[in-house]
């Protein structure tokens, strides 16, 4: 396991993430450019809140993303501004999503806390999604 530890002002910590998520009734509308700019746009939005992405990919219906994020700030603040942002931004640059979808994202996620498995083994399995 990676040994290298974060820290803020209050605490040192290594608290990373395995996080999926699906858009709404697992339409398989992330592909393409939507791809491309969601990829982007999660790096983007990981930076302006200090979230650390290990691995990110995403596939045609559910996106798989391996961070590390303050414990402070917490995980489920980290998912719900990562899905709030990409879909507030990609529905009004691709009009197709929104005649499809009500919403671009499905209210729940799959959440595991990288422990049980190396952090390698997880980086390899998020890393192989497309080739499984």
């Amino acid at each position: 396991m990676d040994n290298n530890y974060k820290h803020n002002k209050n605490i040192v910590y290594s608290c990373k993430y395995h996080v999926v998520w699906c858009p709404k009734y697992r339409r398989r509308v992330l592909v393409g450019e939507v791809e491309q700019k969601l990829k982007e746009l999660l790096y983007q939005i990981a930076e302006e809140i200090q979230v650390e992405i290990i691995e990110l990919e995403v596939m045609p219906d559910h996106v798989h993303l391996l961070c590390e994020c303050d414990p402070q700030f917490g995980i489920h603040k980290v998912v719900k501004r990562l899905k709030g942002a990409t879909s507030r931004y990609l529905r009004s640059s691709f009009p197709k999503l929104k005649s499809r979808l009500p919403t671009l994202w499905t209210n729940s996620y799959f959440l595991s806390t990288v422990g049980g498995a190396s952090l390698e083994t997880i980086k390899l399995y998020v890393s192989n999604q497309k080739e499984v």
